[in-house]
């Protein structure tokens, strides 16, 4: 019985008591209900034990004993309360340990279940703690992806007024960082990071991939101890089969822009000795589109900003805001992100377009949209301010007003353009075939007359050279669109 207990719980102990008693064997509420049950055979039936079950746990329950027994023709069902410490009395919300057995009844059966009562009763319990325990465990993860979920989103104050209630509280600046585990690690790899950094870091479970787990850390002190190793380091030195990619410091409120820049620096570091790498120096395009690029986010996230829904029920505005900036970053497995129905986010996906006047298929468009978000995100005085000698006011209504190709022929993003690609610069082929067919590998390789394993294969290759994830969202497609953009309107 224990040897069962510690091994096999509530379900080996019934299925051996079942073949004791050469019938049946299951736990029951007072009122009949079968909670578990097992039978000597998968086909063993016994006639009417739902009715036997039912007429003992029924007469148990009145009269308060710690033992019944009801015979039939040609079985006994024999019945014990399975509770605390005293079973039967006064306790009478307590499942019942009920045996169904041929007649006569075998010699010793009776003592036997007598016996069995204690420890079933200790599995019980340790079984319902264990589901308490994975309960509030869930609840806990849940309430973490949610305080995730604000602060990409941007909504700062109601995600600190959520962490408040969970530790540690959110630091400020941040590292983000994304570690990939492999299979079913991921909880162990949180129990390292954790140790890593003596729990200062805040840890997420990623709702997008099963093998990801997301660290908001604090981010180092420009004068750090010597010898002391970053936990990002150290978890990747421990793990042997884990990649980690790390932010640049950020902002709190910037963790969206943290969260990209770990996820790509994780695309570079799958192909380093160490497996660990960290997002190099460069700045985001939302920083430098100046002045003149806030007029025109404004203007274009207009619309959306100033939706009512028709009905109560209806998306408002900061669910839209939410949604787009959701499968822009994650695509189609945005529905996990944002758990909701793919019908509902391509409804969502639909309503966002026409208020903007965007083909969201068309991967210009969602460039355009992609910057417009992060600009809005972005505090203006923190952007590349305009040249002195840049004219006056109404020069810049009349770019913000000329769309984005005004935008990305400001000097500033030129620069920052050049940068993005002075990786790849003269062996643009492969990635300006691919950002032309929409970031799709199919219709790249056919038109760049190679294999699709092929094509993947050099894509890869630039994911090393670029330091950026290009196959799997969050891409750098977007910010790539706009470099390549900005460097044919220079050209032209």
């Amino acid at each position: 019985m224990h040897r069962l207990t510690r091994t096999g719980g509530t379900a080996e102990l019934l299925r051996w008591l079942a073949g004791r008693a050469e019938g049946w064997a299951g736990l029951v509420g007072p009122d009949g209900t079968v909670l578990h049950a097992a039978a000597r055979t998968a086909g063993a039936m016994v006639p009417d034990v739902a009715g036997l079950v039912a007429e003992g746990a029924s007469a148990l329950t009145e009269r308060g004993v710690q033992a019944y027994s009801v015979d039939t023709g040609a079985y006994t069902a024999l019945l014990f309360p399975v509770g605390g410490s005293s079973p039967g009395v006064g306790d009478l919300g307590a499942p019942v340990l009920a045996v169904v057995t041929p007649r006569p009844v075998a010699a010793g059966l009776a003592t036997l279940l007598a016996d069995v009562v204690l420890p079933l009763s200790l599995c019980l319990q340790a079984e319902t703690l264990e589901r308490k325990r994975r309960r509030v465990d869930l609840a806990e993860s849940r309430g973490r992806e949610a305080v995730l979920h604000l602060l990409m989103t941007g909504q700062l104050s109601i995600a600190q007024q959520v962490a408040g209630a969970l530790r540690p509280r959110l630091p400020d600046p941040v590292r983000v960082c994304v570690v990939e585990c492999s299979g079913g690690g991921r909880d162990e790899v949180a129990r390292v990071c954790a140790d890593a950094d003596g729990g200062r870091s805040w840890i997420v479970r990623c709702p997008v991939y099963a093998r990801h787990l997301i660290l908001v850390m604090p981010a180092e002190a420009e004068t750090p101890e010597p010898g002391a190793v970053p936990p990002d380091e150290t978890v990747a030195a421990r793990v042997g089969d884990c990649v980690v990619g790390v932010s640049e410091p950020v902002p709190l409120a910037d963790t969206a822009t943290g969260y990209r820049q770990a996820f790509h620096a994780l695309a570079a570091a799958r192909e380093l000795p160490t497996r660990h790498a960290r997002f190099g120096v460069s700045p985001d395009s939302a920083l430098v589109v100046g002045p003149a690029g806030h007029r025109w986010a404004d203007e274009l996230l207009n619309p959306l900003l100033t939706h009512v829904p028709r009905r109560a029920q209806d998306p408002g505005s900061q669910e839209l805001l939410a949604t787009a900036a959701s499968w822009l970053a994650f695509s189609s497995h945005a529905t996990e992100h944002l758990k909701v129905h793919r019908n509902t986010l391509a409804a969502r996906l639909r309503l966002i377009g026409e208020l903007l006047g965007l083909d969201l298929h068309r991967l210009a468009d969602q460039a355009a949209l992609d910057l417009a978000l992060r600009v809005r995100s972005t505090p203006a005085p923190a952007c590349t301010p305009e040249p002195a000698h840049s004219g006056s006011s109404a020069s810049g209504t009349s770019e913000a007003a000329g769309g984005l190709d005004a935008i990305l022929v400001r000097p500033a993003v030129r620069d920052w353009a050049d940068q993005q690609l002075a990786p790849v610069l003269g062996a643009e082929e492969t990635l300006r075939t691919w950002v032309r067919c929409e970031g799709r590998i199919g219709p790249a390789a056919a038109e760049l007359g190679i294999s699709v394993p092929g094509a993947r294969k050099r894509l890869t290759r630039l994911e090393t050279v670029l330091q950026r994830s290009l196959l799997r969202p969050p891409s750098a497609r977007y910010d790539l669109w706009l470099a390549l953009r900005s460097r044919d309107l220079a050209a032209a």
